[in-house]
């Protein structure tokens, strides 16, 4: 199945180390709700250094807001495509942002 992802070469800007951030909201559609998602993402997320937040959303998708390097982001964007076992991940939207120098990850809903 594809994948609709859309990925602009915006929203970067250079972190406190001086190293280039990035930020990515992803919609990951699926079965992604009630199997463990957002636990995961977060465990994989500070195996990264990546910083943001994950949640549900009413429509049945998980929403993940992530920020960091370019190589951590892309390294979560991988993670999300795929999810846990338990998951079955359809396709995953990705849209650029600003970045807002976030700390740290947290499952926020």
């Amino acid at each position: 199945m594809s994948e609709p992802e859309q990925d602009r070469d915006q929203g970067a800007d250079a972190g406190v180390d001086g190293a280039e951030r990035i930020r990515r909201i992803v919609r990951v559609h699926g079965s992604v709700q009630g199997v463990g998602f957002r636990m995961d993402a977060a465990r994989e997320a500070a195996r990264l250094g990546a910083a943001g937040t994950v949640r549900n959303l009413w429509d049945g998708t998980v929403e993940a807001d992530v920020e960091g390097t370019t190589e951590v982001v892309e390294a979560m964007l991988d993670h999300l495509r795929q999810g846990p076992s338990s998951a079955r991940v359809d396709g995953i939207d990705v849209r650029c942002e600003t970045p807002r120098s976030q700390t740290g990850f947290r499952i926020s809903g």
